[in-house]
């Protein structure tokens, strides 16, 4: 049995994007990468890839490859390329992202995902995760990063609310992280970051389905776990994150080579 069984509880059917992105910030992300013409795309920890089959879309003449280790966000991905013609212009590919060859290309996205370029034996380093995106564009290019960030000090009780074992050290500040990215080779064209209402739309429908469920069927053999799982990410968002973690989007441009 899988999580496509109508007996069980939905996984993330009800959200577009995975991560708190709305369509009016899509839409501009996109068009500024679509006005530079990428001829290929990478999507690092691509999930389902809505941005890059959007991106496809937006420039008939790219092709893009989408790495993930989920195969059913990824075999999700396939069905809506096939959905929107695009299946011959993109390929989803179960692998790591870390120490790909899939580069240089003209254009990377990389959201929520740039752990997937780190050591996994290692704390996340958003500096070498810059560097292997610069390693993975050309001069010239752009990425765009969606990542973490501080929007202020986080206090002991917030962090003891969060994920298991969140550290203050577990995300910089916004200019910190725009530092980083300078310093990794790049210039930031665009900052930008997700505002309280996307946080809340994502959050909410990262759950509703799951809660909608739970509604419906209180004595099924997995709500209990469900339920304690559920409430667990939804205690973190309230009593921890919430207005103090937040999400940066950088479009990041890479300085040609001297």
């Amino acid at each position: 049995m899988t999580s496509s069984d109508p007996a069980l509880p939905p996984r993330l059917g009800g959200l577009t994007f995975h991560g708190p992105l709305s369509e009016d910030r899509a839409a501009r992300l996109l068009g500024r990468l679509a006005a530079a013409g990428p001829a290929d795309v990478l999507d690092i920890g691509c999930g389902w890839g809505e941005l890059l089959l959007r991106l496809l879309d937006a420039v008939p003449s790219a092709e893009g490859t989408g790495i993930d280790i989920d195969a059913e966000d990824l075999a999700r991905g396939r069905a809506l390329a096939e959905e929107r013609g695009l299946a011959d212009r993109v390929a989803f590919v179960e692998e790591s992202a870390l120490g790909t060859d899939r580069g240089p290309v003209d254009a990377v996205l990389c959201l929520g995902s740039s752990q997937a370029l780190c050591d996994p034996g290692l704390p996340h380093d958003p500096a070498a995760a810059l560097r292997e995106l610069r390693r993975l564009v050309r001069p010239g290019g752009r990425v765009v990063l969606g990542e973490g960030f501080w929007e202020r000090a986080p206090t002991g009780a917030e962090l003891a609310g969060m994920w298991p074992g969140a550290r203050a050290d577990d995300h910089l500040s916004l200019g910190a992280l725009v530092d980083l990215a300078i310093g990794a080779g790049f210039r930031p064209a665009w900052i930008e970051t997700a505002s309280a209402e996307e946080w809340e739309e994502f959050e909410s429908g990262y759950r509703y389905d799951t809660e909608v469920w739970l509604a419906a069927n209180p004595g099924h053999p997995l709500a209990a776990e469900t339920r304690e799982r559920v409430d667990r990410q939804r205690s973190g968002w309230l009593n921890g994150y919430r207005g103090v973690l937040g999400i940066a989007y950088l479009t990041l441009v890479a300085v040609a080579e001297d």
